[in-house]
């Protein structure tokens, strides 16, 4: 088996693969072994077939495999009880995993079922284990081909990567990606490799199986070569990819200021990498693509607008706003209580702030007449803050100290009675600082600054 074309190939993909994931510092280490995901389909049992040798000769490594039980097919327990047997006879760890596919709007069966898989697989998976995919040269044409049909771009019709990362960190690995189905079947026919027949896949409702049973066959009848083609083209957009995610990190290192955008340095960009730049920018917010249409909106306002506009593009998580020459992305928060009567314990303002009092340089202790409370969005309140010279509004202020419009209803604010006394994280008032005092300070639970 190991003297096979299939297994050398396999073997190469993953030799490379584990070497090249040193230089992946930010996912989980893969020192402890390969989880294969298992269906029982011939793809995921030759794959599982493969690792078992591939460990036998890297003893380092462990293997597990998972089967997901989708909740989709009444042979599902059958399906299940295969691949167990399946790892029994290999000495292969054996886990089962089920989940529960709900059906959505604007999101298809196959799509939903995906995500609710990766999520199992890597739940279930052994810490330090490498998620192994069975996917192949013909699912990758497949992919390509339903992303050309989607109107993808360059990095859409990349289509898969032999290494990718879940979320979490964990590391994916496609080590059959340079071979082809039909390589896959002769090597399970040859030796004698059982497996299951999924009746989902004879279904040309789903596209992907359309272009499997349909039109792969032509296309690979009528030109010689056809899948070995499209991988080359695949490895070329993927190189460009990479590329073009060089010259894109260059220009973020080059715009960015922590987690806001230059306008002056975008400007100084091609229409093109101002667009690419503005979208890699959204991506690391996490923030769903906006439209063509969005992004010359987002462009027009941050380059063309009068410096003091105020500029706000709402896109479905939040909204593109400008201040001081800069883009930023913001998520509205909810409103913070005012509380009174607070004396001098902490108080509470949502689930991850909280606003704590420490003695020391501040305002002066309160009189036993005078109240405690803090306030928000008082912004027409007039204070002179300590230092400063003239009194004037807390809105003047807010603005000269460089505080976002978006942020100033969500600075707390000290009052005794009804005078402000001070602005919490920026200043006190003039007519009550004491360097023996009180001090109060925003506590942010998930980074621990305070403000």
């Amino acid at each position: 088996m190991i003297q096979t074309p299939l297994y050398k190939r396999f073997a190469a993909s993953l030799d490379k693969l584990l070497v090249d994931e040193g230089m992946h510092a930010t996912t989980q280490a893969v020192m402890h072994g390969l989880t294969v995901a298992l269906s029982g389909g011939v793809d995921s049992v030759v794959l599982l077939h493969l690792c078992r040798h591939y460990v036998q000769a890297h003893t380092h490594l462990a293997l597990q495999a998972i089967y997901v039980d989708h909740g989709l097919s009444p042979n599902s327990a059958q399906w299940r009880a295969f691949c167990q047997a399946q790892c029994d006879a290999l000495t292969v760890d054996f886990t089962p995993a089920s989940v529960t596919v709900v059906a959505q709007n604007r999101q298809s069966l196959e799509a939903q079922a995906r995500t609710a898989r990766y999520q199992a697989l890597d739940e279930h998976a052994y810490p330090h284990h490498a998620l192994v995919l069975g996917q192949h040269a013909d699912d990758q044409v497949e992919t390509f081909l339903l992303r050309l049909k989607r109107g993808s771009g360059l990095k859409g019709l990349g289509a898969m990567h032999a290494r990718t990362a879940l979320p979490s960190g964990r590391v994916c690995l496609r080590p059959l990606l340079t071979s082809q189905r039909a390589d896959i079947e002769a090597f399970a026919q040859t030796f004698g490799i059982s497996h299951i027949e999924d009746e989902s896949n004879l279904s040309d409702r789903f596209d992907r199986n359309f272009l499997r049973n349909q039109v792969l066959p032509l296309l690979k009848s009528r030109f010689s070569g056809f899948v070995p083609s499209v991988m080359r083209s695949v490895e070329l957009l993927q190189g460009q990819q990479a590329l073009l995610d060089e010259i894109t990190q260059a220009d973020l290192a080059y715009c960015l200021n922590e987690n806001s955008l230059c306008i002056e340095r975008l400007g100084e960009f091609s229409l093109l990498r101002q667009q690419n730049l503005v979208r890699a920018w959204l991506a690391e917010q996490d923030v769903q693509m906006p439209s063509h249409k969005q992004l010359e909106q987002i462009l027009e306002q941050a380059l063309n607008a009068r410096a003091d506009a105020q500029m706000a593009v709402t896109l479905p998580q939040g909204q593109v706003r400008r201040f001081r020459g800069a883009l930023y992305w913001v998520i509205e928060q909810p409103k913070w209580r005012e509380s009174h009567d607070i004396g001098q314990t902490a108080v509470v303002l949502d689930d991850t702030h909280v606003l704590q009092v420490q003695q020391g340089k501040g305002v002066r202790l309160p009189a036993p007449d005078e109240h405690i409370s803090v306030r928000f969005n008082c912004l027409s309140e007039k204070i002179k803050p300590l230092g400063r010279s003239g009194r004037n509004t807390l809105k003047h202020w807010l603005k000269d100290y460089g505080v976002p419009t978006w942020e100033r209803s969500r600075v707390p604010l000290i009052y005794y009675n009804d005078e402000l006394v001070q602005v919490v994280g920026f200043f006190v008032n003039e007519a009550y600082a004491s360097s023996q005092g009180l001090n109060w300070k925003l506590e942010d639970a998930r980074n621990k600054k305070d403000r």
